[in-house]
Formats: C-alpha cells, structure tokens, sequence
C-alpha cells in the first residue's frame, strides 16, 4: 500500500538505512495515537545535515523521522532532544511548526535518538521553485516568506518557554570565535585559510542588537507551502540550529543562500533556492524590506559585517560536511564537491570586506 508520492522522497541509502521493525515497535509501545504499521520508507535527499526520512503507515498517514548522520559530530551538534523540544513549545505560539508525535533517547532502537513529526502536506521550493507562478505572485511569495521570517523574530521566547535556550548577552562574539574555531577544526587542505576574513570579522564584530528566536537555517527549502496557494507559507522545516540571539545574524544566513539572477556563473553554480526568478527580490531589497518591517535601521557598513560573516558561516557548514566525506564517514556523492564552495564564498566575502573598507 502506497499513498501519492512526496516531491523529494528517494530509497533509503544503504548506509543510512535503520531497523523499521524496532522503529514501528518503538510508536506502538511509546506513543499514543498512532495507529498503523509502517509499510514504506523512503528517504529525503534535499538535506545536508541531520537525516530526514517518510514513514508511509496504512492507515494512511504520514509521518517523518528526523536523525543524526553517522560519523564524527561536532560537539552540541545534532540534539533531536532539543530540535524536539523547540517545536513542540512553540506550537501554542507559532503556527508553523509540525505536529510532534514523539522522542527516542534510547540508541538501542536505531543507534541513535530519533524524533518522529507529523508530514506537514504542501509544496517545498528546491533549487527551481517547481511550480509555475507569474512574476507578481513570485514577488508575493518572497515577500510571505520574508514575512514568516519577521513573524519568527517576534516570538517571545520566555512565553513559548524557550527562555533558557540561548546564552545571554554576546551572542555575535561567541559565534565569530564558534565558527572560526568549527572551520580551525574541519579544514582540509584544498579549501582557503580564511584567516583574513577571520581576523576582520573578529575585529569589526558589532555588539548585540537585540535577542530574540532565531531560526540560523531558514531557507526557501525548509518553508513548506499551502498546496492550493503556494504564495503562503504554512510551515518552517529543520530547527536544528535554533537559538536565542541576535535576528540580524539571522539574517545574514539567510543572505548567504540568496543567489540572484545577476550574480556570475560560479556562485549560481551553488545556487540551492529559486530566488533567481524573476519577481523574487534582490539581496538588498530583501534586507530593506525586513529592516522596514522590523524597524531596525542599518547602514551598508554595518550590513557589511552581518552579510560577510553569513557567507563564512555557511563556508564553515559546507565544510564541516565535506570533511566526513573527505574522511570518508560518508559515500554520498553530493558532498564531493562541496570544498569549491569554500572557494566561491570566500570570494564574495573578501570583495564584501574590500568595499567596506576592510
């Protein structure tokens, strides 16, 4: 028994195939209101990171199951626990998040925690937005989605219980000096130093402006969007690095995915989210348009820090991904070329922190 099949659903890598027998044990023991076996799983291969799987029940509902990768992990990185926690405090508060069915802290049943979420239904832009939108309705989809981004930042943390989730004042030093230790440690040797840009946001890093929930992965990639009117978000997807801390960091990550149709052939190259097409907005009126939201005023110097240390901060990613591969933790062939990544960002960080007058 198959349901419709879902856009990104793929077989199960061998390596990253788990006991669904234990899994389904797991639900009927531990979680109420499940009902069904599990019949199909199938695994998607949008994601870099953590492992996200469907599990196709016959009765015909959807669940998915979120885990860590196999090999070395960096330290506090991959917590099902706490990417569980988030979502299921923030339900009452914000609407854009999916259902929580339940949390393994046992490794005994896969080899590792596991969550397992209800399957929000709706439409995941990839790298081509996948659907055909005029370009007006493009515009309003960018602009939703920047809304949903703005709607997050407005969260109050303490009231969602989520007050203890970040580490107080000095938020932006203490992920200039996390990153920079994250790339000392995964660096292998056909990636750029960085130890210019490193050194430059070390010495321009601003003070905090505000605190507030942030998402540090939001992407068109991880928004799922209404089936019938694919310019409205309904949920936010992968809430692995979420935290507490200053939204303009956040929306330097966000930047650092923002690929627009004038930018050289290199760095469309990596372009991962539709916002080439036509209608979508610029980096610098997607900037303006939050900052008008927010109220928050910025000048093109102070961006500068925000925009540069995104890049970087996604270098850092990348890399640390690529250095399982590298190391041969993991076979999969997207990650071969992720090292020219380093390559492409460092460029653009560098031209950044030129015209800033670094």
């Amino acid at each position: 028994m198959s349901g419709p099949g879902v856009a990104g659903a793929q077989e199960v890598r061998e390596e990253d195939a788990f006991d669904v027998p234990a899994v389904e044990a797991w639900l009927q023991d531990r979680v109420d209101g499940v009902p069904g076996r599990i019949v199909e799983v199938q695994q998607f291969s949008g994601g870099a990171s953590n492992l996200t799987y469907l599990l196709r029940l016959d009765s015909g509902r959807d669940l998915i199951l979120r885990r860590p990768p196999a090999g070395t992990k960096a330290k506090g990185a991959h917590d099902m626990g706490r990417e569980h926690r988030i979502q299921a405090a923030l339900a009452p508060v914000f609407p854009y998040v999916a259902t929580m069915v339940g949390y393994c802290d046992n490794p005994s049943v896969i080899g590792s925690e596991f969550y397992v979420m209800d399957r929000v239904p709706g439409h995941i832009p990839r790298r081509e937005l996948g659907i055909d939108l005029p370009t007006e309705r493009v515009r309003e989809l960018c602009t939703n989605v920047l809304d949903l981004l703005v709607a997050l930042h407005s969260v109050d943390p303490a009231g969602a219980g989520l007050a203890s989730l970040g580490k107080g004042e000095g938020y932006v030093a203490r992920q200039v000096g996390g990153w920079s230790a994250r790339f000392r440690k995964s660096k292998t040797w056909n990636v750029p130093s960085w130890k210019r840009t490193m050194a430059w946001l070390d010495e321009n890093q601003p003070a905090d402006r505000r605190t507030c929930l942030i998402h540090n992965d939001f992407r068109f990639d991880n928004v799922v969007l209404d089936a019938d009117d694919p310019t409205k978000p309904v949920a936010l997807l992968d809430w692995e690095m979420a935290t507490l801390g200053d939204p303009l960091m956040d929306l330097g990550a966000v930047m650092s995915y923002w690929v627009q149709a004038d930018d050289d052939r290199m760095y469309q190259v990596f372009r991962m989210q539709p916002t080439d097409l036509p209608g979508m907005l610029t980096r610098t009126e997607a900037v303006d348009y939050y900052c008008a939201r927010t109220g928050i005023e910025l000048t093109g110097k102070e961006w500068a820090f925000y925009e540069a240390f995104g890049l970087f901060r996604l270098a850092v990613i990348l890399q640390q991904i690529y250095y399982r591969y590298h190391h041969k933790q993991t076979t999969n062939p997207r990650f071969k070329k992720f090292w020219l990544a380093s390559w492409v960002l460092h460029r653009r960080a560098r031209a950044i922190i030129r015209k800033a007058g670094g």
